[in-house]
């Protein structure tokens, strides 16, 4: 879960930074900063299940120019943590350890990650992700044994350079102490961080500071309703905090010496996996709605491309198959049919007359060449590749119209950029694979040829018309052939035999059967054209256009990646389901 959060992280972090980007970017640095204490969270719970026990953790936070540092030092009754007039003065987490050792703190290192722990001399306020962790010598009466973090403010203008920090602290620590002050507890930035923390269920400590006589009533008042419009759990103690003219520091009031003790009575620590699952599941499907957009976006690819593919179908069975004209493949089958029809002492006759007409064609066969032939001399194969350029600029312009729609436009974008540098290799392909289709499909047209025949020798009258037709029709096609002096497809679809043949096969016994082989061919033919060159070349490769475009897609996370992970979500640790 922990790879998962960061990467969904990262994603929106790209995002952020993208021209394109349609999501307003205050709801993209919300989803960031929720992220960051989703990981921030899911690394306490890796720090309680260590056999390694750490000390209370005590985070003070606030807006800028509270009294955040002035409060620690007052906390640990030293002048431990910097403080200044200037806003954004803290910059970095400092831990101060309290009647506690930088050894029993070892485990923190592993809790902030790539923060790396540096001494106060060493930090810089141009570099963010570090740390600090010191150890007090002062004993004081209003702390347990504890690590109380001073953090940088979260509302600032710079903040969002070092609001990882703040949020680390805040979901390391078990006890908050939020420090406002009469000019900054009502602004609006207060109380969405008060409602980012709710889940965690922190027990929790509001100082009212830099307060004057006799306002702490009216303002403890107003800050309950704002706390009961923000949250849903109970309204915290509040302590007002008066300043020490002398010392510059706010007076921590008498018999309030003992709160943060009480506090921590409150922990319940066993519940973190709870509260973690709790966090996650509040935001997961605002965190992963862009995810959604995105699998949306390619499940309408795909119908689009099933939209295309149907498309192609419909004007191959139309311009083709179920064209009186254009079907040229039973056609085939009867002129296969004619060259069985040979009559014998006739034959010896006729094949010398074709061997001189056709010689031109025999020479094409020897070297191999008499399939090429044939396809080139399709209508079928011309037709094809006129369906797949069609195909083609449909697609393109649906995408366009896609990208202007959706809310996906840098997918839709991508996709079509990526089909207009494929365009050329996928009709190359497509063409090299009509032909391919084309000869193989040969030798069911030869099949059906001798089923033909071997039904007509199950009537002899009708096969003895046949070959009288077919000795006709040879002389004619001779002298046909002799005056136009050109052969070529023509050799094998032989015009007038064929038609002469068609005629006494359709009006015969067998002209029932003969439909019916029809009809079986071209079932036949639209299931191969079907898959072999509508689904398997054209199809794959329009929705493998997708995976190609990996550096356009701004999360790329896929539905198997996440139904893993949503069952990670659903689990209690120790294989207990969350209910």
């Amino acid at each position: 879960m922990l790879e998962f959060i960061q990467l969904l992280k990262q994603r929106y972090q790209i995002l952020l930074h993208h021209s394109q980007n349609k999501i307003d970017p205050l709801v993209n640095e919300q989803r960031i900063n929720q992220l960051t204490l989703a990981e921030a969270i899911i690394r306490k719970g890796k720090l309680l299940d260590s056999p390694r026990s750490l000390p209370l953790q005590i985070a003070v936070i606030g807006p800028t120019q509270v009294g955040k540092s002035s409060l620690v030092n007052v906390l640990l009754a030293t002048n431990a943590a910097g403080v200044s007039p200037l806003a954004g003065y803290t910059v970095h987490p400092h831990g101060f350890c309290h009647q506690a050792s930088l050894t029993q703190c070892g485990e923190l290192q592993r809790y902030f990650g790539r923060f790396q722990c540096l001494d106060v001399a060493l930090l810089s306020e141009h570099r963010y992700d570090c740390y600090t962790l010191s150890e007090s010598s002062a004993r004081s009466p209003l702390l347990p044994p504890c690590v109380i973090w001073d953090t940088p403010d979260f509302d600032s203008i710079d903040s969002a350079v070092y609001r990882e920090g703040v949020l680390r602290a805040v979901a390391l620590a078990d006890v908050l102490i939020l420090v406002l002050s009469k000019e900054k507890y009502a602004d609006q930035t207060v109380w969405d961080m008060m409602t980012l923390l709710a889940d965690l269920r922190q027990p929790t400590l509001i100082c009212l500071n830099k307060l004057s006589e006799g306002s702490s009533a009216l303002l403890t008042q107003s800050l309950r309703e704002k706390w009961q419009h923000a949250r849903t759990d109970q309204f915290p103690e509040v302590v007002p905090l008066y300043y020490q003219k002398p010392a510059g520091l706010p007076n921590w009031p008498i018999g309030h010496e003992q709160i943060l003790t009480q506090l921590q009575s409150q922990l319940n620590q066993r519940q973190h996996a709870v509260v973690q699952q709790v966090f996650l599941q509040h935001y997961w499907q605002s965190w992963l709605a862009p995810v959604f957009e995105e699998h949306q976006a390619e499940r309408d690819w795909q119908v689009l491309v099933d939209e295309l593919i149907q498309h192609c179908i419909e004007s191959y069975q139309r311009d083709f198959l179920h064209h009186p004209h254009y079907y040229e493949t039973f056609q085939q089958t009867v002129a296969e049919l004619l060259t069985l029809l040979e009559i014998p002492g006739l034959a010896g006759i006729l094949t010398g007359a074709r061997k001189a007409l056709t010689w031109p064609i025999r020479q094409l066969m020897k070297l191999g060449s008499k399939q090429l032939h044939i396809v080139n001399s399709s209508h079928e194969i011309v037709l094809l590749k006129q369906i797949a350029e069609h195909t083609m600029i449909l697609a393109a312009d649906k995408l366009i119209a896609k990208a202007e729609q959706s809310q996906q436009e840098i997918w839709w974008k991508a996709i079509s950029v990526r089909l207009r540098g494929e365009r050329q290799t996928i009709l190359q392909d497509f063409d090299e694979a009509a032909k391919t289709y084309h000869l193989d499909f040969q030798q069911e047209v030869e099949r059906t040829a001798h089923r033909l025949y071997d039904k007509l020798q199950e009537q002899p009258r009708v096969l003895n018309t046949l070959r009288a037709a077919r000795v006709t029709a040879d002389a004619a096609v001779i002298a046909i052939t002799l005056n136009t002096g050109g052969i070529g497809m023509q050799d094998l679809v032989i015009a007038p035999a064929m038609l002469t043949v068609t005629s006494l096969l359709t009006e015969s016994a067998i002209g029932g059967y003969m439909h019916k082989m029809e009809a079986q061919l071209k079932q036949q033919q639209l299931q191969q054209v079907k898959q072999t060159l509508f689904m398997d070349s054209l199809a794959n490769k329009l929705l493998n256009l997708p995976r190609q475009i990996a550096a356009s897609n701004p999360f790329n996370i896929s539905p198997e990646q996440l139904r893993e992970i949503e069952c990670q979500l659903t689990e209690k640790r120790h294989g207990l389901r969350l209910l």
